[in-house]
């Protein structure tokens, strides 16, 4: 074992965010690798990640195994695939943290523009075609990259204002297939190493058991209230990304003026 416990702690922490995510709290995951990334590298954290995603989704899938929208699964995995290709295909030469800047960007102008409609009765937006396929691309594409494929893939499903568990379970199932997909990729890129697969199986029960946690609170929790914690998940999230791709940010206000 050539971690600490301090680590292993961390680790633990960050496994239970994945399984609350997988039990039917989406955005929740996305905090797994920031906060792993407190005492490592983004890049081992989402490697480390990645097997524990995996396992929680087996118990996810059992879960919600009555519950998704088979139309948005027919539309998204396809696009997503592509994402992840385009992922792999540019895993050297695109910067982790200019994807978290344009995720977190994407995620807090889409909750800003909720909030100001909040009023406004707008009709579900129906899962369409070419929105699917672009949305897709960029889910697989982010998930792939740094484990942030969550605000894309809401940007594209809130608006159509599907039933709390619905939602819960295409995100669950989506996301399941997504992240098997990605292991393929990882070990070729060689971040599949002994030292983050022992770290991830020993902090893999704390993420099983947040995933019963998760579906415990999605199923008592009120529909108002349950995408209200969404959005705001989502909104805390996005703005953890843009924060932690700051100095990109400075970087490039001052380029475009220049």
């Amino acid at each position: 074992m050539d971690f600490s416990w301090h680590t292993f702690a961390i680790a633990a922490l960050a496994a239970g965010f994945v399984g609350l995510s997988k039990g039917g709290l989406p955005a929740v995951g996305m905090l797994g690798v920031p906060v792993l990334a407190l005492v490592m590298s983004p890049v081992r954290a989402a490697a480390v990640l990645l097997p524990i995603y995996v396992l929680s989704d087996a118990f996810g899938l059992w879960a919600y195994r009555r519950h998704f929208d088979r139309r948005n699964l027919e539309i998204l995995l396809p696009a997503a695939i592509a994402g992840i290709l385009i992922g792999w295909l540019t895993a050297s030469r695109v910067s982790e943290a200019h994807v978290a800047l344009l995720v977190g960007l994407i995620g807090v102008a889409f909750c800003l523009n909720a909030w100001r409609r909040r009023h406004h009765a707008a009709q579900p937006r129906p899962a369409d075609l070419p929105r699917g396929i672009f949305w897709g691309t960029i889910t697989g594409f982010t998930s792939f990259v740094s484990h942030s494929g969550g605000p894309p893939f809401q940007i594209y499903v809130l608006p159509q204002r599907l039933e709390k568990m619905t939602f819960a379970g295409t995100a669950t199932i989506f996301f399941a297939i997504v992240n098997a997909l990605k292991l393929l990729p990882y070990w070729q890129l060689g971040q599949l190493s002994f030292a983050n697969l022992e770290l991830a199986a020993l902090a893999s029960p704390f993420a099983i058991g947040a995933v019963f946690a998760g579906v415990w609170l999605t199923r008592r929790i009120n529909d108002r209230w349950f995408f209200r914690v969404v959005y705001a998940a989502l909104l805390l999230v996005s703005l953890r990304l843009v924060w932690g791709s700051r100095q990109v940010l400075t970087a490039l206000i001052p380029a475009s003026f220049g």
